[in-house]
């Protein structure tokens, strides 16, 4: 974090030195083991270290200290539309994410009607994304992520975005994934939707691991800590039938 900082050549020759900053640690002594078939879920509040710490597990940051063990291919969606070409319809989008995530252009025909039919944009796919709203971005990324089949999902909150029918049809894709051995890995700040897809979670805390365990257990903790903070409960999350 820098407090001054030179711009010119002459600057720090003048000063005698490149920059006045100090380091800021977005994680600190964070360790944890994500068991093979698990759905893992990453809360805590804005800021916390989980999204540096899904960009660390989809090799987009490179950790200063330690290190990250995987076992398996891992497919990732950390943000609307990552990996979209917005002047690209959906159809050449769905062949270009594809092919960014691993797949072979025979694959991805093989996959093409699924994957469409999971986003439900049948009508829009050959419109520019550009057009789509950020619902039909999230609902398209993620359905060509898990057709992937990878061994290992991360998942940012992008699926906030989505309505409630695309939940429910992301929970039971998850259900699904782990019932085959995969793993989902997911952040959300909706406590309902840890309780109900996650069976583990860990609660960052200021780049730290603050607790870690049964995902029912470390969702209820965490509300604690929001009830005892803020001095009332945070307003309840509707959940979808």
């Amino acid at each position: 974090m820098y407090r001054e900082r030179n711009q010119t050549l002459k600057a720090a020759l003048l000063r005698g030195r490149v920059s006045d900053h100090e380091d800021f640690w977005a994680l600190r002594d964070v360790s944890f083991e994500v068991p093979r078939g698990a759905t893992f879920g990453l809360i805590g509040r804005n800021g916390s270290g989980k999204s540096t710490l899904l960009k660390t597990l989809a090799r987009i940051y490179v950790p200063d200290e330690g290190s990250v063990t995987m076992r398996g291919r891992a497919s990732s969606m950390l943000e609307v539309g990552s990996g979209f070409h917005p002047e690209l319809s959906g159809r050449e989008n769905v062949y270009l994410n594809g092919s960014i995530l691993g797949l072979k252009r025979k694959q991805i025909e093989a996959r093409f009607d699924e994957i469409v039919d999971f986003s439900g944009v049948e009508s829009f796919i050959d419109q520019p994304v550009k057009n789509y709203s950020s619902g039909m971005y999230v609902r398209l990324g993620f359905a060509v992520a898990v057709h992937t089949e990878p061994d290992i999902l991360i998942v940012d909150e992008v699926l906030a975005v989505g309505d409630g029918a695309f939940r429910e049809k992301s929970r039971k894709k998850f259900l699904e994934f782990t019932g085959e051995g995969r793993t989902v890995i997911l952040v959300t700040h909706s406590l309902p939707q840890i309780r109900k897809m996650c069976d583990q979670a860990a609660w960052l805390q200021n780049g730290r691991l603050r607790q870690i365990g049964d995902a029912t257990d470390v969702a209820n903790a965490y509300e604690q800590s929001l009830a005892d903070d803020d001095g009332n409960l945070p307003t309840p999350e509707l959940e979808e039938d």
